[in-house]
């Protein structure tokens, strides 16, 4: 799926979370979406699933097709197993509704398992599994329905550096294996460089940065350089209310 957006604007009271900002998403590409907190990332995803109204611009796709989202922390339902919780979509939404035996659907948990690294997990609770293997459960959740689009938001956030090394390897891996668009929001660097097939960078609700993960690290301009160095010097004013 091809995801073009043009002249996105959204404002909460008086604060401009996007400033008119326009970029194509390539079908099977991977974007990811950095900048400092507050700079609009997550407000980007939440517009695209239509969690959120746009004050002006579009959103555009090449075709219909499925969008799936990860949340931060996983966002599974406590009170549901790892089976329910990856059937919940097939088990609620109207078109999918009865679409599926209780054995098609024991298949198709075990198959998505599978692909996410895990299996035989099915009765197993949210509470019972590690962050990494709760976020591993949220990705099955994601595929699904097959999508053609996926949303990741802080994809690696609260992971240890190992665990957050095979959840970025499982993005590319999911990528090339649904033959999916990816979207990622993220600041861990890490993140960028495994999985980022190109990278823009929000301030202030405005683009001030696009271009593949060796041209943010080559640090030519200042935003990418004091984004780079983790710096509070430079064009980007950190604002502490937003930690």
């Amino acid at each position: 799926m091809t995801v073009k957006i043009e002249n996105l604007t959204k404002k909460f009271g008086d604060k401009v979370i996007l400033n008119n900002i326009s970029f194509t998403v390539n079908t099977g590409e991977i974007l990811a979406i950095v900048g400092f907190s507050g700079s609009g990332k997550s407000t980007v995803l939440k517009l695209i699933t239509g969690l959120l109204e746009a004050d002006s611009g579009t959103i555009t796709t090449d075709k219909h097709g499925e969008i799936a989202m990860v949340f931060q922390y996983s966002a599974l339902f406590d009170s549901l197993n790892v089976f329910d919780n990856i059937t919940f979509a097939l088990q609620e939404r109207k078109e999918f509704k009865g679409k599926y035996s209780e054995e098609q659907l024991k298949e198709m948990v075990a198959q998505k398992l599978e692909t996410v690294g895990l299996k035989n997990i099915e009765e197993k609770f949210p509470y019972e599994l590690s962050g990494g293997m709760q976020k591993r459960v949220s990705f099955a959740r994601a595929i699904m329905t097959e999508p053609t689009l996926i949303l990741y938001d802080e994809p690696t956030a609260g992971l240890d550096p190992v665990a957050s090394t095979i959840i970025e390897d499982y993005i590319v891996r999911l990528r090339n294996e649904t033959h999916s668009t990816a979207i990622v929001v993220t600041h861990q660097l890490s993140t960028i460089k495994r999985c980022a097939d190109r990278v823009i960078m929000l301030y202030h609700g405005d683009i001030v940065f696009t271009g593949t993960p060796e041209e943010l690290e080559s640090m030519a301009t200042p935003y990418t350089k004091q984004f780079m160095e983790a710096s509070v010097e430079g064009p980007m004013q950190i604002n502490v209310s937003d930690f």
